[in-house]
């Protein structure tokens, strides 16, 4: 499929690129079956504490995933994955490792694997390319499947090109933690969208610089990262972390 933008035109781009663009609304949607409603990246625990409450913590939080974890880490694999693709599945599983190495926090780094899985599986019934093929490595323990890894290479076998599967791969993480805020109660659905409208200029100026090699990915989102590993510890929990 080709990339979302055409600049070259011509007989059937403006079809190709409505195609491109239904594609990334797909998988953008919260109707799609990735699994990512199962987890709140220590946003329950912050919520259950009292230290997180109202729509700017939200907002606080949100963006602190987006810069201090997507921007350095998530992103990283899935643009090395995204342009390894399935051609190569010893360079994807060397990404998935670092990917791996990468996630200190335990919670955070089986969260990571379980969302993989449900996003793998789905394209795998797609007939995604490659989504086969590196199921069953994971499914045999040969790698670990980390959702970005996953996303970079299932958004490719897709038909996105890089920065589609950023901003979707973005949109994703965005909803899903606003979704989570809604159901925990700490804001409603009007809130939600505002906070995300708010982080939209974050979001351009991201996607305007390269992304970090897999080698030289970073993270820096202690709140969540705590929050995460005392997430066990709270008797009634909804979330998966």
């Amino acid at each position: 499929m080709p990339k979302l933008l055409n600049p070259e035109g011509g007989p059937g781009a403006a079809a190709a690129n409505t195609l491109s663009l239904l594609s990334a609304l797909q998988h953008g949607d919260s109707f799609f079956p990735s699994g990512a409603v199962a987890f709140s990246a220590g946003l329950e625990t912050l919520a259950g504490e009292g230290r997180l409450s109202t729509a700017d913590d939200v907002g606080d939080f949100l963006r602190s995933q987006l810069v201090g974890r997507w921007a350095g880490s998530d992103r990283a694999f899935l643009a090395a994955a995204h342009q390894c693709g399935a051609d190569d599945m010893a360079d994807l599983a060397a990404i998935d490792r670092l990917a791996d190495a990468a996630t200190l926090p335990a919670e955070l780094r089986a969260g990571s694997v379980r969302a993989g899985a449900a996003l793998l599986g789905v394209h795998q019934k797609l007939n995604t390319p490659g989504a086969a093929g590196w199921r069953a490595r994971v499914r045999a323990g040969e790698t670990p499947g980390h959702l970005p890894v996953v996303q970079g290479l299932c958004f490719a076998g897709s038909g996105l090109d890089l920065a589609t599967s950023e901003a979707v791969s973005i949109h994703a993480l965005l909803t899903g933690l606003a979704g989570a805020a809604i159901r925990l109660g700490c804001i409603g659905h009007i809130a939600g969208q505002q906070i995300i409208s708010n982080l939209q200029p974050d979001i351009v100026r991201l996607l305007g610089t390269p992304a970090p090699r897999p080698e030289d990915a970073w993270s820096y989102a202690p709140v969540g990262d705590i929050a995460v590993m005392r997430h066990e510890t709270h008797d009634a929990r909804l979330f998966a972390n």
